[in-house]
């Protein structure tokens, strides 16, 4: 017999969350132990020094699987240290999703340099290979692959495309931390990549980035640029040229990371593996409980791949308004939210459209800054990038569960469910979707 389709709490029925959530959605999980680590730094005051960020670093290069690790203010100067590494520079071009965070490629600008947007795949919405090589010229040095609110991209095709032509790949991994294609931590497929280790990352040890590589040039590049204490005298380095310019930090910034984040991110590390397992184990059975439902997706990789979503940062589900007679993703939401789950619509606003990319002149150079420096008009309008322009449509908020508690995960399961199998009831009032979804800042998370 079939399921009776519950009355909606939007139209006076019982919430389909009823259990009181606790801490389940409260992250990081901070003890006594990480308490006592940033305490020692503070007492040491050791706050400005390197010793408990350098052994941050090889407890990370080790876990992650890299030679070499660099620790970070931030993941956006993480980011900005792996193009320079890279060789990123004047007139040269990055292809990057337009899907993402700014600071997987905004920084480009400060070298000098501009980015091509290239297409997301609408189901994994990481970069789409298949759109990166018609993208690539001769200025072309690096493809930053972003993956995606945890979900891996396709590392295969990108660095075989990569290879062929002769560029970099930085990956962004902000978003997947422990995150696994094929088996193998994202991170260790390109050339460097940059992550973000702020408070609200699934990986979170404060206000903090941390670069890894197995290219010693590229590490060594990119200390040169920010950390001006590990370039003081040319025994310090192995790359030729670096030799000459020691002293002073090529890039004139101040990046190392703050010693008390090292220390709450020792400690961090050392139960991530355990607490990203049951995360898993929590999201993968809230999806496993909404598999079928007509109009939701969900965004992991397929079962059985060994290719998994780490921690699980920012998650969302794919929405196919198709299927529910074109319900607004808005107006699914509304009704989610009635239920009693935070559920927002939409991601991250396509970077494309934003005035940044189009039309502003920041340095004064009396013209855009995005061809400031470039060989040909590389901006691209609204219109331009029509899977990615669709992305805010067709993706939804999750809830982030910590634990692996069921009662609590069928009540939220629940939610979503009811909100699509009684679509037609909501078309009613559907006033459809506003002109503009999702932001290009953060996401609330709970």
């Amino acid at each position: 017999m079939a399921k009776k389709i519950e009355k909606l709490a939007l139209f006076g029925g019982p919430k389909a969350v009823q259990t009181a959530v606790g801490d389940m959605f409260t992250w990081p999980i901070i003890t006594a132990e990480d308490e006592a680590a940033a305490l020692d730094v503070l007492r040491r005051r050791a706050m400005s020094g390197s010793d408990v960020t350098m052994q941050f670093e090889k407890d990370y290069a080790a876990w992650q699987g890299n030679k070499f690790a660099l620790g970070y203010s931030s993941g956006t100067a993480a980011i900005q240290g792996a193009m320079y590494g890279c060789g990123v520079g004047i007139g040269d071009e990055i292809i990057a999703p337009s899907v993402t965070y700014w600071a997987s490629c905004l920084q480009v600008y400060s070298l000098g340099a501009t980015v091509v947007f290239a297409e997301v795949d609408r189901d994994t919405l990481c970069i789409d290979p298949r759109d990166i090589e018609r993208r690539i010229t001769d200025r072309t040095k690096a493809i930053v692959v972003v993956h995606y609110l945890g979900h891996p991209a396709d590392m295969d095709p990108i660095m075989k495309i990569a290879r062929k032509r002769g560029v970099k790949v930085i990956e962004d991994i902000s978003h997947a931390q422990g995150a696994l294609y094929k088996g193998k931590k994202v991170g260790t497929f390109g050339d460097v990549s940059g992550i973000s280790l702020m408070s609200g990352k699934s990986l979170a040890i404060g206000e903090a980035g941390i670069l890894t590589t197995d290219n010693r040039e590229i590490y060594e590049r990119a200390f040169a640029w920010g950390h001006y204490e590990r370039f003081q005298k040319p025994e310090q380095v192995e790359t030729p040229y670096l030799k000459d310019w020691v002293g002073l930090p090529l890039g004139g910034y101040k990046y190392r990371m703050h010693q008390m984040s090292a220390a709450v991110g020792r400690v961090q590390l050392k139960y991530y593996d355990a607490r990203m397992k049951e995360i898993q184990k929590a999201m993968n059975y809230f999806w496993d409980l909404l598999e079928g439902v007509p109009g939701l997706r969900a965004h992991r990789p397929a079962k059985r791949s060994k290719s998994t979503m780490g921690g699980w940062y920012a998650a969302h589900g794919l929405y196919r308004p198709e299927e529910l007679g074109g319900l607004s993703v808005t107006r699914f939401c509304e009704a989610v939210r009635a239920e009693g789950v935070g559920c927002s619509p939409g991601a991250n606003t396509p970077l494309h459209r934003h005035p940044l990319f189009l039309t502003a002149d920041i340095y004064g150079h009396g013209k855009p800054t995005r061809i400031a420096n470039a060989s040909r008009d590389v901006r691209q309008w609204p219109g331009s990038l029509p899977v990615s322009e669709a992305v805010p449509a067709e993706t939804y908020g999750i809830p982030w569960f910590k634990h692996y508690r069921p009662q609590i995960i069928e009540e939220h399961a629940n939610a979503f469910r009811k909100a699509a199998l009684n679509y037609k009831q909501l078309l009613k009032d559907d006033k459809g979707n506003p002109e503009k979804l999702g932001g290009w800042h953060f996401f609330a998370h709970r």
